[in-house]
């Protein structure tokens, strides 16, 4: 998916042009990895544009970079509100926003203290992550990294390494995805997506402890599934579980919400997606793009005309 310039990169307080947004070669974020970011979603409405859970999305940052000793000297508004001004100088929606802070040019070795921060944010017009309908997707020989070494719940830069393998394994084999387990063998999630499956009617996905990251996306499903009465389990889950699974779906930002086909080639039910993801996919769907109501206050409206609308 090649990314799409645009006019202006939010950088350290000021809008600056795209191609000015350059760091030097001996950065130490480009020797050790030192980043934090994050992944978000300016959806269309019917009049207008909105960006979802953003504060959720820029608490996440600040989470991240207090895991990391990353002090980063601005705070949730401002941070929020930095969001918003891009979006709306730019002028582009829907789009997809990265935010990312990293250890800058200052010093060698592997103690970042002495290397600046920096606070970066680009937006620009992103599509489907998945390709198609549904993805058929393997369990990778790749594990997530066990607790107690690189932390999952910070969305860390060298934590996509291990990612990384997950994907191009995946992807060398003929899958869209992997699913990665975790260091005892229970399933953990995607490359870049949480897990969830469902099973006589109930919906399952893995605990923050099985290595996963915090979704926000999968924090929105586990409220829309509260709220429709569906009963949520989460708990570690087997491998095995995903074959025998009436349905099972990726969620993420960039993901949404994506409908597995098939594990390892063995076919989840009939192969098309269950009622229970139709269900929270539509609902998810249709809430970002302004169809239905924001019920649960997910939505921060920017002033941009979308390019494009969204009718019922």
């Amino acid at each position: 998916m090649p990314i799409q310039p645009t006019g202006k990169i939010w950088h350290n307080g000021n809008l600056i042009p795209w191609e000015k947004a350059t760091i030097h070669v001996m950065s130490h974020v480009v020797h050790y990895g030192s980043s934090v970011f994050e992944g978000i979603r300016c959806y269309a409405q019917p009049s207008g544009a909105a960006v979802f859970r953003l504060p959720e999305h820029m608490q996440r940052l600040l989470d991240s970079a207090k895991i990391y000793r990353m002090p980063l000297p601005y705070s949730l508004e401002q941070l929020s509100n930095a969001v918003v001004e891009l979006i709306e100088a730019n002028e582009i929606a829907p789009c997809y926003i990265r935010p990312i802070a990293f250890r800058g040019y200052g010093e060698i070795g592997v103690n970042p203290k002495n290397s600046p921060v920096e606070v970066y944010m680009a937006n620009f017009p992103w599509g489907k992550y998945v390709a198609g309908d549904a993805a058929d997707v393997c369990v990778s020989s790749w594990n997530r990294s066990a607790p107690n070494t690189t932390p999952s719940l910070a969305k860390a830069g060298g934590n996509y390494l291990n990612s990384q393998l997950i994907r191009m394994e995946a992807d060398a084999n003929g899958y869209a995805e992997g699913i990665a387990l975790d260091v005892n063998g229970y399933i953990s999630e995607g490359s870049g997506e949480n897990l969830f499956l469902v099973r006589n009617g109930v919906l399952y996905t893995t605990p923050l402890a099985n290595s996963v990251l915090s979704g926000i996306t999968r924090d929105s499903v586990l409220t829309l599934a509260r709220h429709f009465g569906i009963p949520v389990v989460e708990q570690a889950l087997p491998r095995e579980l995903l074959y025998i699974a009436d349905e099972v779906f990726f969620t993420g930002t960039a993901a949404e919400v994506t409908p597995i086909r098939s594990v390892d080639r063995i076919q989840i039910a009939d192969g098309n997606a269950g009622p229970i993801t139709k269900q929270l996919a539509d609902e998810f769907i249709s809430i970002a793009n302004g169809l239905r109501p924001d019920r649960f206050g997910w939505l921060t409206p920017v002033k941009v005309n979308a390019e494009q609308p969204v009718t019922a």
